[in-house]
């Protein structure tokens, strides 16, 4: 019997790594202005505080939901001008990637693509609440995954120690 050139190039594409987004949405946003409107009266020189978050979970065999996470809040003096979270969320295909690579793909590479479209989202949210535009600089995700990382491998090297010394 004659081999099936198309069902062997099938069986290949299959073993093959693939990468795809699927979507990309807006999964929570939240926008706070406790002290309006007296926070227009005064000059707008704010603080502002960006603390970002990603997670990730698994939906099927080879779907990922990607989360990233950015809470933004703006003082001027000590009074909160305005809070702002995003949940921008993307569903992405990963196949044929194992590990570490899989890791750094769902911890960097997925949260670069949704932090602009986090981005916009923000600025369209401070511009509703009537505040100058925001306009957050980029974020480098490959270094913040790898201090992550090393911040995991010292804390399971300080866990391993303390088993080695109450053994």
């Amino acid at each position: 019997m004659a081999d099936n050139p198309q069902a062997t190039a099938g069986n290949e594409n299959a073993n093959q790594a693939q990468f795809a987004l699927q979507r990309i949405y807006l999964k929570d946003v939240s926008f706070e202005s406790p002290n309006s409107p007296m926070v227009f009266q005064q000059q707008w020189q704010p603080q502002v505080n960006l603390d970002l978050n990603t997670g990730h979970t698994k939906i099927s065999d080879n779907q990922y939901e990607v989360v990233l996470s950015l809470t933004v809040t703006a003082k001027l003096e000590d009074k909160v001008a305005y809070i702002v979270e995003i949940q921008q969320a993307g569903i992405f295909l990963v196949q044929g990637i194992a590990e570490p690579q899989l890791g750094q793909m769902l911890g960097a590479y997925c949260p670069t693509i949704l932090f602009p479209y986090a981005r916009e989202a923000i600025d369209s949210v401070v511009n509703k609440g009537s505040f100058p535009s925001l306009m957050l600089a980029p974020v480098n995700f490959d270094a913040i995954y790898a201090q992550a990382l090393e911040r995991k491998q010292q804390e399971q090297q300080g866990e391993a120690q303390q088993d080695q010394q109450t053994h």
